[in-house]
């Protein structure tokens, strides 16, 4: 048994060790225009016909297309895209895309710091741009992931990449942008394998204690900007308390969220909400305290045996009209490629098209603070987006054409097509 499991897992490697990731696009120097596409803005605008000019890697207009005539030699490229449909490139939250390989084999796995408390583990570090999974990602829309640690009570911090460089150096467009804080759960959990209730309680109180600790000695830190012994893990908690860094606490159940909520507040620091399966609960809270949520996953069950059955799909909608800014993830890393259909799943219980969209891209886009280069289709951003032949937000007509990132025009291929390809010969498939 352990001989075949062995030569499978060879062989599952050497398929991986032979195909090749696609080189990365050289700068953006030609001068583009998109012509007669649907453009979904990102800000809930749809032009039905529309002309997109792209230059130096920004967009430099975009508008409706109808009768537009370009100027002679105002172009190098006329992409014909009528009946496509263009939208800004999607962003992955929460994500460990480029920091693990193979769920099976830890060796492959980089998203995990030794130690409870590690708030200068910086995950940028650990990414791998040579990662097989990113291409098959890719190809489905996202062009621009949040990449997070975890594990332990402050995993570390997070930045955001571009899904096309040839080293972390290249693809890193806001570095170290957040910490990550894993909040001390209170529920108790009843299971013959679960440790004692008086254990769990105890746990989870010097865990809130060790919490407090840090914060304390980090605030008083970061008052001083010339300590005379530096200390890596205050030193990097120093943005958050001149917001120059986020906070993101992975927690779901409302009794958590508020004393989390609370604890920012404290210390006033800028709090996202990650997870969050109970913040449907807390919306007041949230509202007034302007906390956004990312949620992992809407394709997903409740967790209570008596909630409805639908309620993580309903869940986006139910934030969003209640005034609370709501971001879509997946969850782990090669899932992200399901990322635009979790965002659809949404749209079934209460979000519209545009709403949803908004869920992958302006929202994410504005919790990372690069709302103002990326996130939507507007004049002077980054030219990031992408073309689908049929609706993105639906896994039976969305097929991504084409791919921009900065004006770069990105090779979809992957080794997931690589190999349909290659079957499709052996058995003669036409």
């Amino acid at each position: 048994m352990i001989k075949n499991i062995c030569t499978t897992y060879l062989l599952f490697v050497s398929a991986i060790a032979f195909a090749q990731n696609p080189a990365p696009a050289d700068t953006a120097t030609k001068r583009i225009l998109l012509l007669g596409g649907i453009a979904h803005v990102g800000n809930g605008t749809v032009i039905e016909q529309s002309a997109i000019g792209i230059a130096q890697g920004k967009i430099t207009f975009i508008m409706d297309g109808k009768g537009f005539k370009p100027a002679r030699n105002a172009f190098d490229t006329i992409i014909d895209i009528y009946g496509k449909h263009v939208y800004p490139g999607l962003i992955a939250m929460n994500t460990v895309l480029g920091i693990n390989e193979i769920e099976a084999v830890r060796a492959t796995h980089d998203y995990d710091e030794v130690g409870n408390v590690n708030p200068s583990s910086r995950a940028i570090i650990a990414y791998n741009t040579d990662s097989k999974v990113t291409p098959t990602v890719r190809s489905n829309g996202v062009m621009m992931a949040q990449i997070a640690p975890v594990g332990g009570l402050i995993s570390g911090q997070s930045s955001v990449v571009e899904l096309d460089a040839w080293n972390y150096e290249d693809a890193v467009y806001k570095m170290d942008e957040g910490i990550w804080m894993n909040f001390p759960s209170t529920q108790i959990i009843k299971a013959s394998w679960a440790d004692t209730e008086e254990e769990q309680m105890k746990r989870s109180a010097k865990q809130m204690q060790d919490l407090t600790t840090l914060f304390e000695q980090a605030k008083v830190y970061s008052k001083n900007n010339k300590p005379e012994v530096v200390n890596q893990n205050l030193e990097a908690m120093r943005g958050l308390f001149n917001q120059t860094k986020t906070l993101y606490v992975r927690c779901n159940f409302a009794k958590d969220i508020l004393a989390a909520i609370k604890f920012c507040e404290l210390y006033n620091v800028r709090m996202v909400l990650c997870g969050g399966a109970d913040s449907w609960m807390v919306t007041e809270e949230l509202k007034s305290k302007h906390i956004p949520v990312i949620i992992e996953r809407t394709q997903n069950l409740p967790r209570r045996d008596d909630e409805d059955v639908n309620l993580p799909y309903k869940l986006p909608n139910i934030l969003m009209k209640k005034g609370v800014e709501v971001a879509i993830t997946d969850e782990g890393f090669w899932k992200d490629r399901n990322l635009p259909f979790q965002a659809g799943q949404a749209v079934a219980y209460g979000l519209t098209k545009e709403e949803a969209l908004q869920t992958i891209t302006l929202i994410p886009a504005r919790i990372l603070g690069i709302d103002k280069t990326v996130g939507t289709l507007e004049d002077g951003k980054d030219a990031t987006l992408i073309i689908s032949e049929g609706d993105i937000l639906d896994m039976k007509s969305s097929v991504v054409t084409h791919a921009y990132i900065r004006g770069k025009e990105i090779n979809l291929d992957d080794i997931q097509k690589q190999l349909y390809q290659k079957y499709l010969k052996k058995y003669k498939i036409d």
